[in-house]
């Protein structure tokens, strides 16, 4: 059974940094396009980032420059390093996976795969 667990959220004021893990079990990570999303109280959620599985990545416009996403195909884990934080960055992050992509994707439609979330909170 395919597993992601997300490791590394908290709270930092903003300007902070934080870096997100998340390990995957049950399947071989490679053959995966990986992605992180996040939500938001009353609202969607949304992708940020999404690397393929030839290193390809996709971002947001809300995170760029300030997030980063990578992978170790080795270790079967995805990595989110966010940098200059802002209380609008506050949610719920989700690690997800797709073995029905090819290519990165921030729509969430083709991940079957998601962790349980982990929060994150920016203050002012």
């Amino acid at each position: 059974e395919v597993q992601l667990v997300e490791s590394g959220g908290g709270s930092v004021q903003a300007g902070g940094s934080l870096r997100l893990s998340c390990a995957a079990s049950g399947y071989t990570g490679s053959n995966y396009v990986m992605g992180w999303f996040r939500q938001a109280p009353g609202k969607e959620r949304e992708g940020i980032l999404s690397i393929d599985t030839s290193g390809n990545i996709m971002n947001a416009l809300s995170v760029k420059g300030r997030f980063t996403i990578s992978r170790d195909n080795a270790r079967n884990t995805l990595i989110l390093q966010m940098n200059s934080l802002q209380p609008e960055d506050t949610a719920l992050y989700y690690c997800a996976a797709s073995s029905l992509l090819r290519y990165s994707s921030l729509d969430r439609s083709p991940y079957n795969y998601w962790g349980q979330g982990i929060q994150v909170t920016v203050s002012s």
